[in-house]
C-alpha cells in the first residue's frame, strides 16, 4: 500500500499537462471544501449538511506547467426522488468523461455501506486512474488515521480496484492539499490550458451567484430544511443612471421551497431570518463579482419540485 505523505520532484524540463478530475464520495464527505483549498478561493458552495452540491461546478487550478479542472459532482445515494435520479445520473456521466476520479472518504468515519455502494460503482469503471483521498485528518488522531488508511487499502482489494494513490489531507487545515495536486497532475494527458489564465471556474456567474444565496440561506434552517431550497437568479443589470466609479448591480432571485407551510421558517421572525441570507450572500457576491450589489429575494412555493420533471427543468436541473 503506498500512502503519500511527501511531494515529488517535478523534472527541469517537465511536460505541460492539462485535464479534468473529479472528486466522488457519499454526502458530506468534503469534496466540496477540498475543491476550495486545491483552488485557493471560494467556488463550490460548502455546507456541514450532506446534499448542498447540485450543479458540477468545476475549478481550476493554474501551475506554471500545468491545468487541473476539478469537477465537483452532487454525493452519490440511493436516490428517493427523481431529482436524486438526475443527480445520480449526473455523476455517472462525469465519471465517464474525467481523467482521474478521487474517491474521498472522511477520516472520522468508518466505511460505511455509503461509501461501498460508492467503490462498488467505480469498480467498473475500469479505463480511469483513481487515488483514494481520506477528508478531514485534523479530526482524527494517528492511530485512528492509520486504522482508516489500512480500512481503504482493504476496500481497494476486496472489490479489484487499483488505488493510484492513497493520499490523507485535510483541507480546513491546509494540510497534504498542495501535495494532492502534485499527484494529480501527473496523471493528466499533456496538452496546453484548457482554460485562460485567472479564470477559477467555468461556472456562469448566475449560478454560482444563485448558489452563495442557497448556502446562506441553508447556513439558519438546520434540520428543517435541508433540501427544499432552489434558487433562480432571475436577472443581474447594472443599475443604469450611476456615475463609472460608483457601478451597482441589481440582482433579482427568488427562492423556492416546497410547501406554503416552509415560507415561515426562510423568512423567520419579522422577516429577519431573510435579511440575515440577504446580507451574508451579498457580501460573498460582492467578494466573487468584485462589485457592489443590490440584492432583491423574494420567497416563493414551487409545490414538491423535486417530484416534478417540469418544475426541476425549470429550477435549472
Amino acid at each position: 500500500m503506498s500512502v503519500r505523505t511527501q511531494s515529488s520532484e517535478q523534472p527541469a524540463d517537465a511536460v505541460h499537462r492539462a485535464g479534468f478530475a473529479c472528486f466522488v464520495g457519499r454526502p458530506n464527505a468534503g469534496k466540496s471544501t477540498l475543491t476550495n483549498a486545491l483552488v485557493g478561493q471560494k467556488v463550490a458552495i460548502t455546507s456541514n449538511r450532506p446534499q448542498t452540491t447540485r450543479h458540477t461546478v468545476r475549478g481550476i487550478v493554474h501551475r506554471p506547467d500545468a491545468q487541473l479542472v476539478l469537477v465537483d459532482t452532487p454525493g452519490l445515494h440511493k436516490p428517493r426522488t427523481l431529482l436524486g435520479e438526475r443527480l445520480n445520473d449526473v455523476v455517472r456521466t462525469t465519471w465517464a468523461e474525467v481523467d482521474v476520479i478521487g474517491f474521498c472518504l472522511p477520516a472520522d468515519q468508518k466505511i460505511g455501506p455509503g461509501d461501498r455502494f460508492i467503490a462498488k460503482e467505480l469498480a467498473g469503471i475500469k479505463k480511469t486512474p483513481k487515488i483514494a483521498v481520506v477528508t478531514k485528518t485534523d479530526l482524527v488522531d494517528s492511530k485512528a488515521l492509520a486504522e482508516q488508511l489500512i480500512a481503504v487499502d482493504q476496500l481497494g482489494k476486496e472489490l479489484g480496484i487499483t488505488w493510484q494513490e492513497i493520499v490523507p489531507v485535510s483541507a480546513t487545515a491546509g494540510q497534504q492539499v498542495g501535495l494532492l495536486a502534485d499527484l494529480l497532475i501527473p496523471l493528466m494527458p499533456e496538452g496546453p490550458a484548457l482554460y485562460p489564465e485567472g479564470d477559477l471556474t467555468d461556472e456562469p456567474e448566475q449560478v454560482m451567484v444563485a448558489e452563495l444565496i442557497r448556502e446562506a440561506a441553508l447556513e439558519g434552517v438546520r434540520d428543517e430544511l435541508p433540501h427544499s431550497i432552489a434558487v433562480v437568479v432571475e436577472e443581474m443589470l447594472p443599475r443604469e443612471d450611476r456615475p463609472a466609479d460608483k457601478p451597482l448591480l441589481d440582482i433579482h432571485a427568488n427562492l423556492y421551497i416546497e410547501r406554503s407551510s416552509q415560507k415561515g421558517i426562510v423568512i423567520g421572525p419579522k422577516g429577519k431570518r431573510l435579511k440575515d441570507v440577504g446580507i451574508k450572500s451579498r457580501k460573498q457576491i460582492e467578494a466573487l463579482l468584485g462589485t457592489p450589489v443590490f440584492l432583491d429575494l423574494h420567497v416563493k412555493v414551487a409545490k414538491d419540485w423535486q417530484r416534478d420533471p417540469k418544475q426541476l427543468r425549470r429550477l435549472g436541473f
